[in-house]
């Protein structure tokens, strides 16, 4: 009995969360609020400046993609700061992110700006 219970809760953890690619804009959680109400034009424009902004990045990143805001682990916040970081590009900034997702959370895995 026990065995079949650890089994049970094995692929209930497993079915919790899912890979999945996303691409969409790289935000910071602060500024997507407005992204999400305005669409797609103001996460265009959203600029590395404010991204890279102390508050903008404490308050972590995600992608906003198909009406969401999913938000990176902090795994992803690293990777995200670092991309921001070597980017020549100052807006427009379409990523493309691979990880396991739960709600509106992902476990980032993989991150590009494209």
């Amino acid at each position: 009995m026990t065995r079949m219970m650890m089994v049970l809760l094995l692929a209930a953890g497993a079915c919790a969360a899912e890979q999945k690619t996303l691409s969409g804009y790289l935000m910071d959680k602060a500024c997507s609020a407005d992204a999400l109400k305005k669409g797609e034009a103001t996460a265009k424009g959203h600029d590395v400046g404010c991204a890279l902004m102390d508050d903008c990045q404490a308050s972590g990143y995600g992608v906003l993609a198909g009406g969401r805001f999913i938000l990176f682990d902090a795994a992803g916040n690293k990777r995200a700061v670092a991309a921001l970081k070597a980017t020549a590009k100052k807006s427009d900034l379409r990523v493309t992110v691979t990880g396991d997702v739960t709600g509106d959370n992902i476990k980032v895995a993989g991150l590009k700006l494209e």
